[in-house]
């Protein structure tokens, strides 16, 4: 694969990552899918979480293109463009849709300094680790056949920094965790 630079892919980002995975853009919670044409590079919004799922599992044997729209192409302009009006974070390609029956949720923590993925099981409860899957399985046999722990990928989004280090919730929790740091080597 042909590797080149990405106009409009987040610098801080490395961009062989930016290339091979769709973003999801946020607004305090998911408010819209994005995903970026392998060809032309521009922003396409993806009209569901579903469609958005189905994308990102298969995303590195079935790169992304423009042409997979029928009312698109490379020659019309971008649905929406990259700029820090608005939280970006970087989806990794290839993690399996959620399997029937759950659902996968993944939630910026409140100073926005990482995500935290959830899935939420047939009987409602939120599972957080591949040991909670587990325990969800051996409590409910009846799901075995259904899915296993390998159905489930806890991996979480990356933040793109530069599109909400302008927020002072972002600022403050980044030195927090430095004051921790900090704290920690100095009683060493």
């Amino acid at each position: 694969m042909a590797s080149s630079p990405s106009p409009v892919s987040p610098p801080s980002a490395p961009s062989t990552q930016v290339r091979l995975s769709p973003f999801r853009l946020l607004d305090h919670s998911i408010g819209m899918y994005a995903v970026q044409c392998c060809e032309c590079h521009k922003w396409r919004k993806v009209p569901t979480k579903d469609e958005f799922e189905t994308i990102r599992e298969n995303f590195t044997e079935e790169p992304w293109h423009c042409s997979r729209r029928p009312d698109c192409s490379c020659e019309d302009p971008a649905d929406i463009e990259y700029d820090s009006s608005r939280i970006w974070v970087l989806d990794k390609p290839n993690i399996p849709k959620p399997p029937a029956g759950t659902e996968r949720l993944v939630i910026m923590r409140g100073d926005l300094s990482k995500m935290d993925t959830y899935y939420v099981m047939p009987n409602g409860k939120r599972v957080r680790c591949t040991a909670e899957v587990d325990k969800f399985l051996e409590a409910n046999p009846q799901y075995k056949d259904r899915f296993s722990v390998e159905s489930f990928s806890f991996t979480t989004p990356k933040i793109v920094e530069e599109t909400v280090s302008h927020n002072s919730v972002w600022k403050s929790g980044k030195a927090k965790k430095q004051d921790k740091i900090n704290a920690l080597s100095n009683n060493n």
